[in-house]
């Protein structure tokens, strides 16, 4: 997690914080899509967690295609259709419109994988959420691997358990045949995945799944959102209405599937002419690992450059935040190679301690 300000207390998950407006903001990626969700049994919180997030779905505007076992029983009225239906496509399309839900049957058993993969890509449908008791891939140091590209899961697979090989080349498989993303969570954690920044599983993408734009007017919320989170975890100091109004305006986001926030950043140019500032970099826990610092802090230097920057600087408390700045190029500065300006009203405690970095550019290149 990155902050361009002071010291925070000790780190919290992202589940454990208010969860601002994330239920909104992934309710309105979802509006007027329809979802798959697989579910080859029921167990571990999925009798519970199912009907809950199909409910919420439809009450986001969005629709759900289930597609479990026959005669698998889930207490909530539905429509069923067995996958072997010879106008399967059309009588999914018409309970969708009447009720938003659908359940489709397949054979239970081996085969489950194989033939829920066949639904979703005979449907068309973009995203797939595969329920399995192991969760998403297990990351270094016990971390869960949260996102993986197309290309990069084959040989991340290998150090998971041969018992789910079968399950991960089925997910290879739908995303090869078009599916754009498969998530893999466990049945209790379902909400979560679907709902929540931090997830619980793991996201698998065809195309490479980070890109770095200026954040534009629809992404502000999302953006607000991510500074008062950032606040609230101490990895960012409080800042004015007027000062998260310049990070708005001047900022930039990382996105994940070319919608879902992962972190932000802004390039504050009211420092004096020539003279830039990144300002407010923040990344989500769940990012973690993911490479999202290095791909906003590169962002950032390109519109330095575009705007004719001489030279760009950043400032923190946090030791291990300097060497990420010193890996992309920065120079340890005195305070005093900071303008002036920016120690007004600045806390003497925080002054102190903080440590400066600085990017200087010449003719457009960094020296």
């Amino acid at each position: 997690m990155l902050s361009m300000t002071g010291e925070r207390a000790e780190p919290k998950s992202d589940a454990a914080l208010a969860p601002f407006s994330e239920r909104e903001f992934y309710a309105r990626e979802f509006r007027g899509r329809t979802l798959a969700i697989a579910a080859p049994e029921l167990g571990g919180g999925g009798a519970e967690s199912l009907p809950r997030a199909v409910k919420a779905l439809r009450l986001a505007g969005a629709r759900s295609v289930v597609v479990v076992p026959a005669g698998t029983p889930l207490g909530w009225e539905a429509p069923r259709l067995p996958d072997a239906h010879p106008r399967l496509e059309a009588e999914v399309w018409r309970a969708l419109r009447s009720g938003g839900q659908v359940v489709v049957e397949v054979a239970p058993g081996a085969g489950f994988f194989a033939e829920s993969r066949e639904v979703v890509v005979r449907l068309g449908i973009f995203k797939l959420v595969w329920l399995d008791a192991g969760g998403g891939l297990g990351g270094p140091g016990d971390r869960r691997q949260s996102f993986v590209q197309q290309d990069e899961l084959a040989e991340r697979v290998r150090a998971e358990d041969d018992s789910r090989s079968a399950l991960w080349a089925e997910v290879q498989a739908a995303v090869a045949a078009g599916v754009a993303s498969v998530n893999v969570c466990t049945p209790a954690g379902l909400d979560d995945e679907l709902f929540t920044y931090a997830g619980s599983g793991t996201l698998v993408t065809r195309e490479r799944y980070i890109e770095v734009r200026r954040l534009g007017v629809d992404d502000f919320d999302a953006a607000h959102d991510l500074v008062a989170r950032g606040v609230a975890e101490g990895y960012l100091a409080p800042r004015t209405p007027e000062q998260v109004d310049e990070v708005l305006a001047q900022g930039f986001g990382a996105f994940v599937e070319h919608a879902h926030l992962a972190g932000i950043g802004a390039l504050l140019g009211s420092w004096g002419p020539g003279i830039g500032e990144i300002g407010c970099l923040y990344t989500l826990t769940r990012f973690l690992g993911e490479g999202v610092g290095g791909h906003l802090v590169s962002f950032a230097l390109e519109e330095a450059r575009a705007a004719e920057m001489t030279r760009v600087f950043a400032c923190t408390t946090q030791e291990r935040v300097g060497a990420f700045f010193e890996r992309h190029g920065f120079a340890h500065v005195g305070t005093d190679a900071v303008p002036a300006a920016r120690w007004e009203g600045y806390d003497p405690d925080r002054l102190a301690r903080v440590r400066c970095y600085e990017r200087k550019f010449r003719n457009g290149d960094g020296l």
